[in-house]
């Protein structure tokens, strides 16, 4: 089993486990180094992630995980809140956080440009509209972002 279809067993099995706890999963990352792996879990929460939301999920999907079995060597399990400066990956990210400024790379230049930091200011299915500091409004297709990420506001 390669790793992409370790990490959606994961994620299958350890998200109904963090819902009931109250707790969101946000993303799941696995990767192998070597003999061992490496399982970092997001989670999230409406009023703020706190490290004894962290050290519970963490109790019970390493519970859960112990039965299922789903990884066929030795990992390491990582659980988090995602920061301030959270990944953007899908959609509904960037739905979710519309009106909040962003940090987006785009795989080619739109306006000979290929970095961007703007407010979300609409999210569809298809592309998201930032408005830029000088007041103006660019489109990227959801296909021509390579990473985009919440810029942190103070």
């Amino acid at each position: 089993m390669g790793t992409e279809e370790i990490r959606t067993r994961i994620a299958e099995i350890i998200g109904p486990v963090i819902n009931s706890l109250g707790v969101e999963l946000d993303s799941v990352e696995f990767n192998r180094m070597g003999g061992r792996g490496l399982l970092r879990v997001f989670i999230e929460k409406e009023s703020g992630v706190t490290l004894d939301d962290c050290e519970r999920v963490s109790r019970e999907v390493e519970a859960a995980l112990d039965v299922e079995d789903p990884v066929p060597y030795a990992y390491v399990l990582e659980v988090s809140s995602p920061g301030l400066d959270r990944p953007l990956r899908q959609p509904k990210d960037f739905k979710k956080f519309t009106g909040k400024t962003a940090r987006v790379v785009t795989l080619g230049p739109i306006d000979n440009q290929t970095f961007f930091v703007g407010m979300i200011e609409s999210a569809g299915d298809r592309e998201i509209s930032l408005l830029l500091p000088n007041d103006k409004k660019i489109v990227i297709p959801y296909e021509n972002i390579s990473k985009a990420r919440l810029e942190v506001e103070i």
